[in-house]
């Protein structure tokens, strides 16, 4: 499940969830979940990207043979080459990117803020935009790595409107 800070990757992978038994993997939860004084999480509380090595690792303990959900990973092209190069010959690897214009994630952002979001990586509009520029610069180019790669099943979903109509196109990518 790909795609910009606040797009709806963790709602549509519990309504996912709900229809299938996905095993769900929330990169950002797991590395939000380490202890305050750990190297990853000094990295994500200025907004800042986990290096690659770091990451593999952890993912690496957290991806099983199952039907799993990645929320969160890849961001980056070399981690999208890594997870076709590790897991392609294993199972059947879908991209679904839910795509949406940047201010439409600015303001799910802030709509999660004014909910209550007590996350690190939400703690100032600075480390939102730098977030933001990452998504834009980092992984923007995973996601158009993907829409080609070998053995990938590539889908990109608008996500703007209504979330049971986007649910009912991310079905529709699954199902093809």
């Amino acid at each position: 499940m790909m795609g910009g800070q606040g797009v709806g990757k963790g709602t549509f992978s519990r309504m996912l969830m709900a229809d299938h038994k996905y095993r769900y993997i929330e990169a950002g939860a797991i590395l939000r979940s380490m202890p305050p004084e750990s190297q990853v999480a000094q990295i994500i509380s200025v907004g800042n990207l986990v290096p690659d090595e770091l990451l593999f690792d952890i993912m690496r303990t957290e991806i099983s043979l199952d039907d799993v959900i990645l929320d969160g990973f890849p961001r980056k092209v070399s981690q999208a080459k890594w997870l076709v190069d590790n897991y392609a010959d294993k199972f059947d690897i879908y991209a679904l990117y839910l795509s949406v214009p940047p201010e439409v994630l600015i303001e799910r952002i802030n709509k999660r803020i004014r909910s209550g979001s007590t996350r690190a990586d939400d703690a100032s509009p600075e480390i939102i935009q730098r977030r933001l520029d990452n998504y834009f610069k980092i992984t923007m180019p995973a996601i158009d790595w993907l829409r080609t790669a070998p053995n990938v099943h590539f889908a990109e979903i608008d996500a703007r409107g209504d979330v049971n109509d986007n649910f009912a196109d991310i079905m529709k990518a699954l199902q093809k």
